[in-house]
């Protein structure tokens, strides 16, 4: 099954809350950390949401 490797690249500071939900969700706590999650549509509607604070690769 294919993964997703999120990283964040910015802050969540001036985000809504559900976007510091979303980022809370995936693992996220801070700029530069990375996370493995496999490619489903909840983390797929999770990253959609943060999609200007993060970068996704997908992964084998």
């Amino acid at each position: 099954m294919t993964q997703l490797k999120v990283t964040q690249i910015k802050s969540k500071i001036g985000g809504n809350k559900a976007q510091r939900d979303s980022l809370r969700s995936l693992g996220l706590r801070k700029i530069g950390q990375t996370v493995v999650k496999p490619d489903r549509p909840e983390f797929r509607g999770m990253v959609h949401r943060v999609r200007h604070l993060v970068t996704v690769e997908e992964v084998d």
